[in-house]
């Protein structure tokens, strides 16, 4: 099991699992917003939509459906500001 967070809110998960999967589990399906404002989240699970673009450490833009959830890393959603 790895721990991480996601919107500061503190999430346990199997090794192996994705930050995308990480953040459903956690009840949050808005991973970013459009240039409108428009909520988005993961499309495809193979990283060409991009729609599933986080903060992971402190880097923007990374895709979420192609990371694997690491001990410690810090997620950041569009929920708590445009990732």
């Amino acid at each position: 099991m790895v721990t991480l967070t996601i919107d500061a809110r503190s999430i346990r998960v199997h090794s192996g699992v994705t930050v995308a999967a990480a953040i459903a589990m956690a009840g949050n399906s808005v991973t970013r917003r459009s240039v409108s404002g428009a909520a988005r989240a993961p499309l495809c699970g193979m990283g060409i939509c991009q729609e599933c673009r986080v903060t992971i450490n402190g880097r923007p833009h990374q895709l979420s459906c192609q990371t694997l959830c690491a001990d410690g890393m810090q997620v950041v959603t569009a929920s708590e500001g445009v990732a």
